[in-house]
């Protein structure tokens, strides 16, 4: 799936290394830079490809997902906003299913830097009555660093919803996460675990006091990811394990083979805009060997 995105006919060349293309119904800003290639739709200003040149693919994606309007995207980095899960409609909040403005862009020698904006409009104060300026920020290179910059006056809770691509769920371990989580596959009963997390069945875990750099130890593709946290309360850890993939239309049978969910969140103790102060949460994933 990710190689499709980078031969799509290009439609727009913004700059010598950013362009504008056609997936499926949703417009998408591709880029393929000495450094990195990457592309994010402006539905939900979701980045579904980072990829350091010479490295694989750092973000799956599911290849039953469809790239349609108003639908949610299976894989890469959802954007959770105004709120993080099922606490109302639509799950994880409409930020990721809206179309987002693409408005900056620039780029050096080491990557490139983009920016997306998504504002309040009639549709969405009917179902969360809050006027709010939302900015995306990503700086893509050999690292991924992305900022949620809100700006209003409200509380929420928030995620970068980021999947992962693995080489197998059954052997990787995540360290970094903390002892103390609450279990949502268990009624949501607070639980603890020592050392590394590793799985055997669905997981579906909300960390409470997690380190502020998680690492996905991954030996089959030899490397180890780092998900560096910042301004967030929570780091959440999800995989369906094979009994729930089946019953998941827009993933494969055995696609939860191949991902793993580490998200940087505010769940627990929502973030707050002001009118003078905005919020932030963010993440920066960086490859070693």
């Amino acid at each position: 799936m990710n190689d499709k995105v980078f031969s799509l006919p290009i439609l727009q060349q913004i700059t010598p290394t950013i362009s504008q293309r056609q997936l499926d119904h949703l417009p998408v800003i591709v880029v393929e830079h000495p450094q990195v290639r990457a592309a994010i739709t402006l539905q939900g200003a979701h980045l579904i490809s980072w990829q350091p040149q010479g490295e694989h693919p750092v973000l799956w994606l599911s290849d039953n997902t469809p790239f349609t309007e108003n639908v949610a995207i299976r894989g890469g980095i959802p954007i959770c906003f105004p709120w993080f899960g099922p606490v109302s409609e639509p799950n994880h909040g409409f930020a990721r299913l809206l179309p987002w403005e693409f408005t900056s862009h620039s780029e050096d020698e080491k990557g490139v830097h983009l920016a997306f904006t998504l504002r309040d409009n009639a549709k969405t104060r009917e179902q969360w009555p809050h006027e709010f300026t939302l900015i995306a920020r990503f700086n893509l290179g050999k690292e991924c660093h992305i900022e949620l910059e809100s700006h209003g006056d409200y509380s929420i809770t928030s995620a970068l919803h980021a999947y992962f691509q693995i080489g197998d769920i059954k052997q990787i371990s995540i360290s970094g996460l903390g002892e103390t989580f609450i279990d949502k596959v268990n009624q949501g009963k607070i639980a603890t675990q020592q050392g590394d997390l590793r799985f055997t069945d669905r997981t579906d875990r909300i960390y409470t006091q997690p380190q502020a750099i998680s690492k996905i130890h991954d030996p089959e593709l030899h490397r180890t990811i780092e998900i560096h946290h910042t301004h967030h309360s929570d780091v959440v850890s999800w995989n369906p394990g094979a009994e729930l993939s089946h019953t998941i239309a827009d993933m494969t049978d055995d696609g939860y083979k191949t991902f793993v969910c580490v998200e940087t969140a505010r769940i627990n103790q929502p973030f707050t805009a002001t009118t003078h102060t905005p919020a932030r949460l963010s993440t920066t994933i960086k490859i070693k060997k």
